[in-house]
């Protein structure tokens, strides 16, 4: 399946020219005249598809339309074209993550390689968004005491510490150890930490002890 490119430009001979062009090289094309058009059919698959947005279009502008798809949490990577030499709007795009910005006319080569590489970012970062929903999952599936005990010991406490905290016998924690290292996939702690940083969770204090749970 071909990677979708979604053209975003007011100019209809430019969306169309660079449409067949781009058709003629194995993508798949989307054309919008607007921002809102784009909106209105959102690509959801950031590993499959790439953004090329003229920065200056009515209404709802190339950078505008940026910040809106960042606050959607949209990961479709951004690659801008502008007629005009702007650094501090380049600056600006860039620093909200564009992948990469051109001055028109742009030439064939440099538009292809902007565009596989805005492709090949977007698809890494899917993966990498698959795997965190993976662990996220995992982690869901632990109970609450469970969920505890990987807390803290992902911030390095010892058994007999995590048993005193939690108001329990250390042959306890280590069988709740156990049990959610079997439910990770994992065989070490320093994988069980590596799991919590992956998930952010070294940043957060662990849960408070609760003396209902066994």
């Amino acid at each position: 399946m071909s990677a979708t490119v979604h053209i975003v430009d007011d100019d209809a001979s430019f969306r169309a020219s660079t449409g067949r062009l781009l058709q003629a090289c194995g993508y798949a094309v989307a054309l919008h005249e607007s921002g809102e058009a784009l909106l209105a059919q959102l690509p959801k698959d950031a590993g499959r598809s790439c953004i090329l947005l003229d920065i200056r279009i009515p209404a709802l502008s190339g950078p505008e339309l940026q910040a809106r798809l960042n606050e959607m949490g949209s990961h479709v990577p951004i690659v801008f074209l502008t007629g005009h030499g702007d650094i501090s709007t380049a600056v600006q795009v860039i620093k909200a993550g564009a992948e990469d910005l051109l001055t028109k006319p742009v030439a064939k080569d440099t538009l292809l390689a902007a565009i596989d590489r805005a492709i090949a970012r977007g698809r890494a970062r899917q993966q990498q968004d698959d795997k965190l929903d993976s662990l996220r999952q995992q982690v869901s599936g632990l109970t609450p005491r469970e969920r505890q005990v990987f807390e803290r010991v992902a911030q390095g406490r010892l058994n007999k510490q995590i048993a005193y905290e939690l108001g329990t016998t250390e042959r306890t924690i280590k069988a709740h150890r156990h049990n959610l290292m079997e439910k990770l996939g994992v065989d070490s702690s320093s994988k069980l930490v590596l799991v919590a940083e992956r998930l952010g969770m070294l940043d957060r204090p662990p849960h408070p002890n609760e003396s209902k749970l066994p």
